[in-house]
C-alpha cells in the first residue's frame, strides 16, 4: 500500500493520499484547508487517479477541500450519515474561536457539498481504488466520526492501518466539548472500537504523528483500564 501524508492548513490536519501503488487509482483522506495543491503534486508525481475522498468526520479542518477536489477529479465523497449536514453547514460543529478565525480569513459560513456523496454506516465494508476498508462508527468527537480500517498485507508485523481522524491521537484523544461532541459517546467508542484493535495496528491520526495501538495501550492515559472502566478524568 502506498500512503503519502502531509499537514494542511492552519489546523495542520493530516491529509492522506492512499493507493495500491504508483500509476493506480487512489483515495484522498481528510483534505483540509489548502490541501489541493499538495494533493495535485502527489497525484502528478506518482501518476495517480483519485476516485474518492474519505472523510473521518465533518469538521471543516478535515473537509474544507473536499468539494473542489471531487470536482477536479470527478470523484465521490464518503462520510457518515450523521456528519453529512456539516458539509453544507460547518458552523454547527464549531467553537467560537474557530468561527472568529473563519471571519478573520474571510471564509464563507456555508459550503457546497460534492455532487456525488455516499453515506457511511457502522460496520460497512467499502472497496475503493483496489483497497478494502471497514468503517467503524466511533462518535464522541462528532456524532458521525468513523475509523477507516484496512488490512496491511505488505508487512507481517502490521495487522492493519487505521485512519483514526480525531478519535485517537498519539498520546491523546479528540476533544468532546464542541457542538456534537459527547464524552460518554467517546468513552464508549474507546472501549468498543479502539481498545479492541490489535496491538500491531498502525494508527494514522487526523493530527500529529502516527502511532500504534500497542504504543497507545502502553502510554495513552485514555486507553488505560482505569479510565476505560470509569471515565474518570481525575485519574489521568
Amino acid at each position: 500500500m502506498f500512503i503519502a501524508s502531509f499537514p494542511a492548513g492552519p489546523w495542520q490536519t493530516n491529509c492522506y493520499v492512499v493507493a495500491t501503488g504508483a500509476g493506480e487509482e487512489c483515495l484522498i483522506v481528510d483534505p483540509g484547508m489548502d490541501a489541493g495543491p499538495t494533493v495535485a503534486d502527489v497525484v502528478a508525481e506518482h501518476r495517480l487517479k483519485p476516485v474518492a475522498v474519505l472523510l473521518t468526520h465533518g469538521h471543516l479542518d478535515h473537509t474544507f477541500s473536499v468539494t473542489p477536489l471531487c470536482a477536479d477529479y470527478a470523484s465521490s465523497a464518503w462520510i457518515h450519515t450523521l456528519d453529512r449536514e456539516l458539509l453544507i453547514d460547518p458552523l454547527k460543529a464549531m467553537s467560537n474561536d474557530t468561527r472568529q478565525l473563519l471571519a478573520q480569513l474571510g471564509l464563507p459560513e456555508t459550503m457546497a457539498e460534492p455532487d456525488d456523496v455516499h453515506e457511511l454506516t457502522d460496520g460497512v465494508q467499502v472497496s475503493l481504488a483496489g483497497i478494502d476498508f471497514r468503517v467503524d462508527h466511533a462518535p464522541g468527537h462528532t456524532k458521525g466520526s468513523v475509523l477507516f480500517r484496512s488490512p496491511y498485507a505488505a508487512d507481517d508485523d502490521v495487522a492493519e492501518v487505521v485512519f483514526s481522524g480525531d478519535v485517537l491521537f498519539a498520546g491523546s484523544i479528540g476533544r468532546t466539548d464542541l457542538p456534537g461532541g459527547n464524552p460518554a459517546d467517546m468513552l464508549e467508542s474507546l472501549r468498543t472500537k479502539v481498545a479492541t484493535l490489535p496491538d500491531s495496528a498502525v494508527v494514522l491520526p487526523g493530527h500529529g504523528p502516527q502511532t500504534t495501538i500497542a504504543q497507545e495501550r502502553a502510554t495513552n492515559p485514555y486507553l488505560q483500564p482505569g479510565y476505560l472502566v470509569s471515565g474518570d478524568r481525575s485519574s489521568l
